[in-house]
């Protein structure tokens, strides 16, 4: 039988985690390993500086105290599993809100499905976009399920459609139904700051980061090494498709390595002057 690693960074509890384990449950041997509290936003950080513990919670269903996405996959795979014994595919999620743009560098969610990536196994990070992640428990996650047992079932009894050391970032859109599945590029987020100042009982003064609205821009085309003109994942979502990104861990800017090279050369040449 096909073994499912599921993780997130909702938390164990998360409605999305639920749906997810659902909408996988008779398609393979489903272990879950998820951080006993929301993580979101934590990027792929590994907890390096502190002990972890693994909770079992129910048959092959783990929480890992205050630990990262990424540190449940690490341990799962090294404690929960062998060498001859891997799983066959790594998921993360249902993340309750989107994962698009340069906001997959900060994602939990995304993390998991990095660290999946890097231990060789197949891996998918799956977000659904809510207008409002307040009400997420209402929330059916019908079409989420849908999209990530289509996908599962197609790797499993095939293959991952990607190289080593590159992963898939679905994203589904807020409505029940979808126009279909669309091939897109990260699009280019737009940021703002809002970091918030309060003062607690006593006077003293914090901030809380507070939420940047969903803004966004085409990518530069010609920052691109390839010629694509589909959508971005923004887009996608904009007009109803499912988002799906093929993503890769190499973050080397091939296109500026020539030009990197004449800016050192001429640098050089200025010093020896």
């Amino acid at each position: 039988m096909k073994r499912i690693l599921l993780t997130n960074d909702d938390g164990y509890e998360s409605s999305g985690l639920r749906a997810l384990k659902e909408a996988l449950k008779d398609l393979a041997h489903i272990t879950i390993v998820a951080p006993s509290s929301e993580k979101s936003a934590c990027g792929h950080g590994l907890s390096i500086t502190k002990p972890l513990k693994l909770l079992q919670v129910d048959d092959d269903f783990y929480k890992l105290d205050d630990g990262t996405p990424s540190d449940c996959v690490y341990l799962a795979l090294h404690t929960l599993y062998t060498e001859d014994i891997k799983p066959d595919l790594v998921i993360s999620g249902i993340n309750i809100g989107s994962n698009m743009g340069e906001d997959i560098t900060y994602s939990g969610t995304v993390a998991g499905a990095i660290e999946g990536c890097l231990h060789g196994i197949s891996s998918i990070a799956i977000s659904q976009v809510l207008r409002d992640k307040n009400l997420s428990q209402e929330f059916d996650f019908r079409l989420a399920k849908n999209v990530i047992r289509d996908l599962a079932e197609r790797i499993l009894t095939n293959s991952f459609p990607l190289t080593e050391r590159k992963f898939l970032n679905v994203n589904i859109p807020s409505a029940q139904n979808s126009k279909g599945y669309k091939i897109t590029q990260m699009g280019c987020r737009v940021y703002g700051n809002d970091a918030l100042l309060h003062r607690n009982p006593r006077g003293e003064e914090y901030y809380w980061i507070g939420l940047h609205p969903l803004i966004w821009e085409s990518r530069n085309m010609a920052e691109s090494a390839l010629d694509f003109d589909g959508m971005n994942d923004f887009d996608a979502i904009k007009e109803g498709f499912v988002s799906v990104t093929p993503i890769k861990l190499d973050l080397t800017s091939y296109e500026d390595i020539a030009r990197l090279e004449d800016f050192l050369k001429t640098t050089h040449n200025k010093e020896q002057k």
